[in-house]
């Protein structure tokens, strides 16, 4: 794990942006239109509104965040979003402050804490988009994750626990710094930590699990990180079906299709026949 800079002596508030943002997908192969409706259910199930709560809950946890608002919304016929506004201080609750150390006015709004959690810029998401293909029985599942905080906190410490959160066969994944913060001499500084790339903050088991690449632009504090698991075993992307039960033709087939949808997600464009 890369060591952050030795703690800054700030003017004022920690004013640098953290932003990490994921697509994370899951890729599999469903043979018949009942199952590809199976799989829709079952991703619609297993990533419900109700499992990205508790998954974004964990996340605010780990990077020692305080949660101030939580909004989520399940989509028909499938899909779910949730947004998570996060603070670096914990929030006071008027119940524990004295009558007298609130205002006339503020005693007036006391029971609206959005204007706290707008005030720290800080907030977790996901939006889930499941989708099959109706002619050639490749399903995927793709997350959109973001992570931004405002201040010391930093996104990157629940990078693992995201990619072990989902079935994640790809993951693209960025990290960017922005704006900057003062020391108490009044220099400015536009990043609080060392980093080289996105993978010096990955786990060993996760680094020897996927095949990576960067695409990083240093002096503007952008890092860019292509994952996608290296080892390729049919029966683990096979929906309700083991390769076994499948002609040798077939296999050959399902796997030409399955691994070209691989490649172009993880590379982002569709390959030339």
């Amino acid at each position: 794990m890369v060591k952050p800079l030795p703690r800054l002596k700030l003017q004022g508030f920690n004013n640098l942006t953290k932003s990490l943002s994921f697509n994370i997908y899951d890729i599999c192969y469903a043979i018949s239109d009942e199952q590809r409706q199976r799989y829709i259910e079952y991703i619609d199930e297993a990533y419900n509104a109700d499992r990205l709560t508790q998954i974004l809950t964990d996340v605010a946890e780990i990077i020692g965040a305080n949660i101030l608002n939580v909004a989520r919304q399940d989509y028909d016929p499938q899909g779910a979003s949730v947004t998570i506004l996060i603070s670096e201080e914990p929030v006071i609750d008027r119940k524990d402050v004295g009558s007298e150390a609130i205002s006339g006015a503020m005693r007036e709004h006391a029971e609206d804490a959005s204007v706290v959690a707008h005030l720290d810029k800080s907030h977790i998401t996901v939006h889930t988009y499941p989708e099959t293909h109706p002619q050639n029985g490749i399903a995927t599942f793709r997350a959109d994750i973001d992570v931004a905080t405002c201040g010391v906190i930093s996104p990157l410490k629940a990078l693992n626990y995201l990619i072990e959160s989902f079935e994640s066969d790809i993951v693209v994944c960025d990290y960017r710094v922005r704006g900057f913060t003062r020391d108490v001499k009044g220099k400015k500084h536009y990043i609080d930590h060392k980093i080289n790339s996105i993978q010096d903050f990955l786990s060993k088991p996760h680094r020897a699990h996927y095949e990576m690449i960067d695409v990083n632009v240093y002096q503007e504090n952008l890092f860019h990180t292509k994952m996608h698991v290296k080892e390729f075993d049919l029966d683990t992307y096979l929906f309700e079906e083991k390769a076994k039960n499948l002609s040798f033709k077939e296999r050959l087939r399902i796997e030409a299709q399955l691994k070209r949808e691989i490649e172009e997600l993880f590379h982002g464009r569709n390959l030339v026949d």
